[in-house]
């Protein structure tokens, strides 16, 4: 069981290495380097998260239609490579946006569209296989495993990238992205050796749910309601600066791509280490009071962040970062405890679903927001860096009125009367 349970973490992880160069190094890159409009930008990176609704047809078809045998090893595989695609090619097709902006931006949305679909056909597909390989009883150590692997991998992923593309230059950007994709690639081929059993049976999938359906199930609960735009608003402005800190970071400090590749890892390490904290502070202190204490975090950090730009104090965006991440942390596990606390007996895989669409929405809407409001402000102001900050100030905004709207949400008018999963699980589903 274990070796499928580490094969299973390579899968995790090989997915999650193609994310790394195209969302902390390219975005940097495309928006500073090539002076690429942050809108644009936005909108092809948000492209995995508009097609995330498909995970809930590809799951019920994968069921449907075995491929020699095999529910879910083609179809991982086939993610997986349109993943590696996309990161292959997404440096040349940026520098091609440049050169000849129709014939550009026409390859960058087959690019990234290729990233985006590889990433929703092969997340659904191994969690749908460790789910069926694990088994109820070893479902929470399964999950810990593939999580723990992805967020460590994040962190190398990044330190090696920002090892690579320094000093800069596009032959050394796309080198650097050919490497992490073959990387990748020959990671998630070693997860798909002989980690799924072939059988000719074919099996429909109890757990699907319309998005009519899990909209209906929410509305039936005030407070459920409440909560589940609670969650938009707290995401959307939490993942919404991911496109933008990179960028912020080389415009405010003028720091290289090596090192704004970088602040990837000092997020990641904060949120590793927050999350660790929340699954024992669980047990100690209320969730609510948990999951405010990581909205608050989050929003000191924005303040900091926007603080250093105006200071220009390296040291004041760094400490900004690290309260960001320690804040997302925080709130990650406490919230989606929460969400569970919420949950009407009988309907926790519809919930699930509706965190899953609450999760891609608020990326969506923070990651075109981001990108739209910054070119807006930088127009308007002829001054860049009030652009990135006039985003962060929204985006604060957002988690303060988040951080209010967590007051009104009372869980102890809900009895309890499913199981809640573990703290590592919980992260989980927040993929």
């Amino acid at each position: 069981m274990l070796r499928k349970q580490i094969q299973l973490g390579l899968l995790h992880v090989a997915v999650a290495m193609t994310l790394v160069p195209i969302n902390s190094t390219l975005n940097r890159v495309m928006i500073k380097e090539l002076a690429i409009s942050a809108t644009l930008v936005a909108v092809l990176a948000s492209l995995p998260y508009l097609f995330s609704p498909l995970q809930v047809a590809i799951g019920a078809y994968s069921d449907r239609h075995p491929i020699f045998g095999f529910r879910r090893t083609p179809y991982i595989a086939l993610g997986l490579l349109l993943c590696v695609f996309g990161v292959i090619v997404s440096p040349q097709v940026a520098f091609l946006m440049v050169e000849s902006p129709a014939q550009g931006i026409l390859a960058a949305a087959l690019a990234f569209g290729a990233w985006g679909m590889g990433y929703n056909l092969s997340a659904v597909s191994y969690l749908s296989l460790a789910t069926e390989v694990s088994g109820e009883k070893a479902r929470g150590r399964t999950i810990a495993i593939m999580w723990f692997m992805m967020i460590v991998s994040i962190i190398i992923t990044a330190i090696v990238i920002s090892r690579m593309v320094e000093p800069y230059s596009p032959q050394v950007l796309q080198q650097a992205f050919l490497t992490v994709a073959l990387a990748a690639l020959g990671l998630g081929m070693i997860g798909l050796i002989r980690v799924e059993e072939r059988s000719s049976k074919t099996q429909a999938s109890s757990d699907t749910h319309t998005l009519s359906e899990m909209l209906s199930v929410i509305r039936k609960s005030p407070q459920a309601t409440t909560f589940f735009f609670y969650l938009l608003l707290l995401l959307a402005a939490v993942l919404g600066q991911d496109i933008l800190l990179e960028p912020f970071a080389a415009e405010a400090f003028g720091m290289t791509v090596q090192q704004t590749t970088r602040i990837t890892s000092i997020w990641g390490v904060s949120v590793l280490l927050a999350i660790l904290a929340a699954g024992a502070l669980e047990r100690r202190a209320p969730r609510k009071s948990v999951a405010q204490a990581g909205n608050l975090g989050a929003l000191a950090g924005f303040l900091l962040i926007i603080t250093s730009g105006f200071l220009e104090t390296t040291a004041t965006f760094y400490f900004g970062v690290v309260l960001l991440g320690i804040g997302t942390g925080l709130s990650t596990v406490a919230n989606l405890a929460l969400m569970f606390d919420l949950t009407l007996p009988g309907y926790v895989g519809l919930f699930i679903g509706a965190w899953g669409v609450s999760n891609a929405l608020s990326r969506l809407v923070g990651t075109l927001m981001a990108g739209i409001v910054r070119d807006l402000a930088t127009l308007i102001t002829e001054k860049a860096i009030l652009g990135y900050v006039i985003v962060f100030s929204i985006e604060a905004l957002m988690l303060a009125v988040a951080a209010f709207m967590l007051t009104r949400i009372d869980t102890s008018a809900f009895q309890r009367q499913v199981e809640i999963p573990s703290a590592v699980e919980r992260v989980a589903l927040s993929d």
